[in-house]
């Protein structure tokens, strides 16, 4: 990872805090805090319909603290809070139509329960330095291609509105409390230990098991285009913007390699799992309601600001996380 002696440095024998962090990028970035000597503390739900699971801190579990805990029990909050150095905020309901057919579960998890993890480090400990994980699906359908983070946000679902909700408590805790907060507003992320019993979190877990098991799997669409980013590279986006004083009170874009068609990104899976198959087919009417089309993501803010830039290209990052399922799908089902 880049800059690894300049993160040594800033996280070696600090506190550090990860909500989600049984999930899917916070185990990642988890494993690399630990790598850098942090002295690393989960809180997560262990819900079902949710990202965590105990598999993703196999190596690791011995060297990392584990609250089971919802952030919609705000009881909690503070005691969780009190006395860390960093919060990395992934503590999240990612499943735009389960915002639709549920919206008062995504407005306590990823509003409600935003404000009251902030009113907690405001009232228990206000020198806390926080990233917080935000979305592209903020922006809604694009009137541009790059998206920079200056076009208008217009989500298109619940998710998205709720979303904006607990980025904007995060600015504005920083700009008028002094809580240290940053945003970055990721793109599909992929890679080992992503979601994969259903689209929850994203449709390429789906199509990563289909393919593992021997069976096709379903292009809805295809001809949009999509950016996408490593895990590797989205943690050291979160590894660089706590640890940068530039990007307190800002909003990052994260992008990834040049976008592709859906129907190329399946292709492409295909032709690395050395086998397999795919049905493309019309949007169900339900999900085209919410489909945003094209996006992908101007991420030069970030780069000029930060010095962050993806740095796995798509075919590995698609690669390794075959790879990883492979050898791992048994746990993840």
């Amino acid at each position: 990872m880049a800059a690894a002696t300049n993160f040594r440095r800033v996280y070696s024998g600090k506190k550090v805090l990860i909500t989600g962090g049984l999930g899917f990028i916070g185990s990642n970035l988890a494993r690399a805090l630990v790598a850098l000597g942090a002295r690393v503390t989960i809180v997560d739900s262990l819900a079902p319909e949710y990202g965590g699971n105990r598999r993703n801190l196999a190596g690791i579990a011995g060297r990392v603290k584990v609250h089971i805990a919802d952030v919609r029990d705000w009881p909690r909050l503070p005691r969780l809070v009190a006395g860390e150095d960093f919060l990395f905020n992934l503590a999240g309901q990612t499943s735009h139509m389960d915002s639709m057919t549920d919206p008062q579960t995504d407005l306590d998890i990823n509003c409600r329960a935003q404000l009251a993890i902030l009113e907690s480090c405001r009232l228990h400990n206000p020198s806390i330095r926080i990233v917080f994980a935000s979305t592209r699906q903020i922006y809604g359908r694009p009137d541009h291609l790059p998206v920079d983070e200056q076009h208008a946000l217009r989500p298109v679902d619940v998710n998205g509105i709720n979303k904006i909700a607990g980025e904007s408590f995060h600015l504005l805790y920083s700009r008028v409390h002094g809580i240290r907060a940053t945003a970055l507003r990721l793109t599909n992320t992929i890679g080992p230990r992503m979601r994969v019993k259903d689209a929850r979190q994203t449709f390429v877990g789906v199509w990563v098991r289909r393919l593992v098991e021997g069976e096709a799997f379903e292009v809805w669409g295809g001809r949009q285009r999509r950016d996408f980013t490593f895990v590797d590279d989205a943690v050291e986006a979160f590894l660089l913007a706590a640890a940068q004083e530039e990007a307190v009170g800002e909003v990052f874009n994260l992008g990834g390699p040049p976008p592709v068609t859906l129907r190329r990104l399946a292709e492409l899976l295909v032709e690395i799992n050395g086998g397999g198959g795919f049905v493309v087919r019309e949007f169900p009417p339900e999900r085209k309601q919410i489909d945003i089309g094209d996006y992908y993501a101007d991420d030069r803010l970030i780069a000029r600001k930060l010095g962050w830039r993806p740095r796995t290209d798509l075919r590995t990052a698609l690669a390794r996380t075959l790879e990883f399922y492979q050898r791992e799908l048994r746990h993840y089902v």
